[in-house]
């Protein structure tokens, strides 16, 4: 009884590592057509985003996010829970952003061109002074 009962709360305890352990691919790895690495380092990834008309990246994650988009447009968002997302992004929009995986369409007439600056687990952060 009491190994069934360990058992049990193992499986509750272990069951959200098993999706974290297991996240989509960065955007970089799962479409490397629209992503481009502009920069990595220990801190950061920066990542250079291109997506014409009609295209869409495959579903991925991003850490951290702040995003410039050079050239904007209308871009439908689907979130990894399955919300929706359309957005008309003016060009020179900046936005930040929490990890999140999801998938992007351009939805839109134009290309459309961001730089994404994707945090990386901080480690070792030195307090100021």
């Amino acid at each position: 009884m009491r190994a069934a009962l360990l058992a049990a709360i193992s499986l509750c305890l272990l069951s959200p590592l098993s999706h974290a352990e297991n996240p989509l691919p960065p955007a970089h790895i799962a479409s490397p057509e629209h992503y481009q690495v502009l920069l990595e380092n220990a801190q950061v990834l920066v990542l250079k985003m291109v997506l014409k008309p009609g295209e869409a990246d495959r579903p991925h994650r991003h850490g951290n996010e702040t995003v410039y988009f050079q050239q904007g447009g209308q871009l439908t968002i689907q979130e990894d829970g399955g919300q929706t997302i359309v957005a008309d992004v003016p060009d020179g929009h900046v936005m930040w952003h929490g990890a999140w995986q999801h998938q992007v369409r351009n939805s839109g007439d134009r290309e459309v061109v961001a730089i994404i600056v994707e945090e990386k687990a901080l480690r070792d952060v030195k307090r100021f002074p």
